[in-house]
């Protein structure tokens, strides 16, 4: 069973006399941890001799009206998920212990990749998710930290943030973890109603069919915007609530106007986020060109 610390000061004691013969892994979690958390832990054992998994509903990444309170606190059934995947140690601070001030007076600005996508629709989300995130390397100071590639964007801001603040921690992606029918993994999905949750996998479905129709036969940006309008159309008649859909670089920049499709020197990825009833539900893919 993995050793639980909600101090900060107790865990950093812990960690001090192991830090210099052993590597540390981090896989930063809210909790309510399901497969897909249990396969950043698996990954995290790969690449360090002692993992630390924090649990820790973030307030300051959630907006007026979301699902903060309702959020689900599961701490005794994570940590006993935890034990089946060999975590050493599990975080689970008060938010008193991580915020003395809330809100803090301290801000870490995401910038101009924060400001599309989930950005659009949850403005100040991925400044909330930087204090965090860099809070949790200052108290752990781990050698590796494992994050999902289901959460592209916020892949992609904390690869940022580790560039531009000099931290010395390498960032492993961890390939999404699906059920057998496709729909990604996520805490949300509990919020699916019986019959929403048979609808959800379209989702995933839409995205291959758009890819294999980018990869077999596209060429210019005016027939990728019929494909993306057909796609919001199969979506919005299956019941989905479209937030958007996009294509972009995998450094997440808009196409070139004019370009190839084929001719980007980097892949494409197809990023969607979508309302299904209660749950907000992200989903991405990448595009390999034939």
């Amino acid at each position: 069973m993995p050793t639980i610390h909600h101090h900060i000061t107790e865990l950093q004691a812990t960690l001090k006399p192991l830090r210099s013969e052993q590597r540390i892994a981090l896989v930063p979690t809210m909790g309510n941890l399901h497969a897909g958390h249990l396969e950043l832990v698996k990954i995290a054992k790969q690449h360090a001799d002692i993992v630390v998994v924090s649990v820790f509903v973030n307030p300051t990444q959630f907006g007026a009206g979301e699902d903060f309170d309702s959020y689900p606190r599961t701490l005794e059934d994570d940590v006993s998920k935890l034990a089946t995947v060999a975590a050493d140690y599990v975080f689970a601070p008060s938010i008193e212990e991580m915020y003395p001030v809330l809100p803090p007076d301290t801000r870490v600005l995401a910038g101009a990749i924060s400001t599309q996508l989930c950005g659009q629709s949850r403005p100040g989300h991925f400044d909330g998710v930087g204090i965090v995130v860099s809070k949790l390397f200052n108290i752990v100071q781990p050698d590796v930290a494992v994050f999902g590639q289901k959460d592209y964007q916020q892949l992609a801001i904390i690869k940022q943030l580790v560039r531009d603040l000099s931290y010395p921690i390498q960032i492993v992606a961890a390939p999404i973890v699906r059920a057998t029918d496709g729909l990604a993994l996520s805490s949300r999905n509990q919020y699916l109603t019986t019959s929403e949750r048979q609808t959800a996998p379209v989702l995933h479905q839409e995205l291959q069919r758009l890819a294999q129709q980018m990869s077999s036969g596209l060429e210019d940006q005016k027939q990728l915007a019929s494909l993306l309008a057909e796609t919001r159309a199969h979506l919005t008649t299956a019941g989905f609530d479209i937030d958007y859909l996009q294509v972009k670089t995998e450094a997440l920049q808009a196409l070139t106007d004019g370009q190839s499709l084929r001719d980007n020197t980097q892949n494409l990825v197809i990023l969607v986020a979508a309302w299904l009833g209660r749950a907000r539900l992200l989903d991405n893919q990448v595009v390999i060109f034939e």
